[in-house]
């Protein structure tokens, strides 16, 4: 990493992704969902939150489509509050309507009766600018999921949502800067690679 900042290092992956051609991301959405259909977390969660692939990310909506066809609930993260700087999980339904949000992201129609605690969820895939091996990740900057996610801080020992982050194999680094509100994931999952930092079974 050379010393490389966060900032730089975030505008030089971000670039490294959108440069996949479509074929190179549909063919990492497709490893990527054989990576999961199968894997103990997934089978038994739930309740879980997805996202909407922008700017590049892996796409999840292949193991999206299969959770909601296999009737488990998902979930969509939207963006709430004043100035519009909490996240919260939102249930996909059946007749969901849609609207972009300040980043020009598409999400669901806010409704409050839908949206889960974050802790009430099984699993949470979130999207990753970077990440390294040690279990470290590199976000879009905006803090959304540090926030939501906090609470971990003083829960060292959760049985909650488990948390896994998703991301292309070319976003991995040898060492990333770790800040001190940054939330340590359970695992990682690229299109080539599963890194487990806590059991299934904990």
């Amino acid at each position: 990493m050379n010393g490389e900042s966060r900032s730089s290092l975030r505008r030089r992956l971000r670039q490294t992704r959108r440069d996949l051609s479509p074929a190179q991301q549909h063919q990492a959405s497709q490893r990527l969902f054989r990576q999961l259909a199968q894997h103990p977390l997934f089978i038994r969660s739930q309740h879980i939150a997805f996202y909407l692939a922008n700017d590049g990310e892996i796409d999840p909506a292949l193991l999206m489509a299969h959770a909601r066809r296999l009737g488990k609930q998902c979930y969509l993260p939207v963006i709430t509050g004043w100035p519009m700087d909490r996240m919260h999980f939102q249930k996909i339904t059946g007749d969901q309507r849609w609207v972009k949000n300040r980043f020009g992201i598409l999400e669901p129609v806010i409704k409050r009766g839908l949206q889960a605690r974050p802790w009430r969820l099984d699993l949470v895939l979130m999207p990753l600018v970077g990440f390294d091996e040690q279990g470290n990740r590199l976000g879009m900057g905006g803090g959304f999921y540090d926030r939501t996610f906090a609470y971990r801080r003083w829960r060292p020992v959760w049985t909650g949502a488990r948390l896994l982050g998703l991301a292309h194999d070319c976003q991995k680094v040898d060492a990333l800067p770790v800040a001190s509100w940054d939330i340590p994931l359970d695992g990682i999952v690229s299109d080539r690679k599963t890194l487990l930092f806590r059991a299934p079974s904990e």
